[in-house]
This record gives structure tokens, sequence and C-alpha cells, in this order.
């Protein structure tokens, strides 16, 4: 498989909402395993196909401790409850990080790469990761959820660093 280049913020891409799978095909696969591929390169905990120039509702999901990724295509949140408010980061914004608060538990439905329907809940780290990532799908950044002097104080400093030039930094992210 292939590791593919991640779109840095200031990308259009990231800001559209990205169009729905339709048939599972050997290419959505091919995708799959090329984001899976990118996700670990990069050192990442999630990756959703936008961050790779691919404009469908499509994300991959990894295991810190396994290194098994899950992928899940046209992912829908169905339920959320609580709040918790933990330190995100994404891989389309490199070197940035900042508290984001998001449900504490969200329960999902979306299909797995054979076609089956995948129902999940989760909590913690996994929640916060498929919000994220789903995120991503509606052309929505973590940027976006913080409070607007936060999020004045972050884009200032994206700009200053040269970050939406697609900078090549590895971090823990999203």
């Amino acid at each position: 498989m292939a590791v593919l280049k991640v779109r840095k913020y200031g990308d259009p891409i990231l800001r559209r909402r990205a169009e729905p799978v339709g048939a599972i095909t050997s290419e959505i696969r091919t995708i799959v395993a090329d984001m899976v591929d990118t996700m670990y390169d990069e050192v990442g905990i999630g990756l959703a196909a936008p961050q790779v120039g691919v404009s469908l509702r499509l994300l991959v999901v990894g295991d810190e401790e396994t290194r098994e990724a899950r992928a899940l295509i046209n992912p829908v949140i169905t339920d959320q409850s609580g709040q918790a408010t933990a330190e995100e980061g994404c891989l389309s914004i490199p070197g940035i990080f900042a508290p984001v608060t998001r449900a504490a538990w969200v329960r999902m439905e979306a299909l797995d790469p054979g076609g089956q329907t995948v129902k999940m809940d989760a909590r913690g780290l996994l929640a916060r990761v498929l919000q994220h990532e789903i995120d991503h799908l509606d052309g929505v950044l973590f940027i976006d959820r913080l409070d607007p002097v936060t999020r004045d104080r972050i884009k200032r400093k994206i700009r200053k660093e040269g970050l939406s030039e697609g900078a090549s930094h590895h971090a823990f992210a999203l």
C-alpha cells in the first residue's frame, strides 16, 4: 500500500462536507489500506478521507495498544451523552494542541469495508477520536470547537509559523 500526503490547514478540501460512499469497491478498499498506512506513518490515532484529499465519508481509527486499525464507512453518531474536555491535536494542523469539549460517550453506526453494518458504543479516547474524525467529514476542524479567544490565538500562531503551507511535523494527533 502507500503513504498518502496529509492535507494541511488552509486546504479547501478540509472545509467541504464529504460525499457518502456508494458502492464499496476495490478502489475504496485500497483507499482504506492507504489511509491506515498514512495514519501510522504520521503517528496518528485517526484519519478521515478528506485529510488525504479524498472527499468521501470514510475514516480509520487505530488501537494504540494492538496497532489494529478499523475502517468506518458513512459513519453516523446516533446518540451521545455527557461531556469531557481533553487536549486534541490534528495531523492537518501539526504542532497545535488545545482543550476541546466533546461528548463523553457516543453510539455510532457505519459500514465496514465488507459492507456489513457496524454498531459501536465508545467512551474515552475512542469516543473523542470518532467525533474528531466525523467532524472532518463535515468540514469541521477541532479549532472550530474552541472558544473565540483561543481560536483566534491559534489562528495567529498558525499564520506566524506558516503551518498552513504544509509544514511537515510529526505529532501524536487525531
